[in-house]
């Protein structure tokens, strides 16, 4: 399972993780990229489900992709980051650095709420 289905799965344990869409199919050079649709029944509260999980006070797993896999007992290490980034196509920044954390984060954050959980705007973009 990839390392966002896992991050998917802990949020949502009865959600069918081999249905969850990582990242969009590839779009035709010059075309808009495409966003998987959600599916027709939304899962949830995100955030309250997250902020419900022992040890969530004690963790910043709004703006931190390291606490919020630390907070769902993922490997949150640079390597499993750098994994996860790839499997959702991102690229932004100094892999590691603060900037790319954070970016990392909120597209983990747009692809669960395109898989139907739901997120405030604020943990979006």
């Amino acid at each position: 399972m990839s390392i966002f289905g896992k991050i998917f799965s802990k949020i949502f344990p009865s959600a069918n993780a081999a249905e969850v869409v990582a990242a969009p199919p590839a779009a035709a050079p010059g075309a808009p990229a495409a966003v998987a649709p959600p599916p027709a029944i939304p899962l949830g509260d995100v955030p309250a489900v997250l902020d419900a999980m022992p040890g969530a006070a004690g963790l910043n797993w709004r703006t931190s992709i390291v606490d919020l896999l630390k907070l769902l007992g993922l490997d949150s290490s640079l390597a499993a980051r750098k994994e996860l980034a790839s499997e959702i196509l991102y690229s932004n920044g100094e892999p590691g650095s603060a900037e790319w954390n954070i970016g990392l984060h909120k597209q983990v954050m747009t692809r669960i709420a395109a898989n139907g959980g739901t997120l405030p705007a604020e943990l979006r973009d």
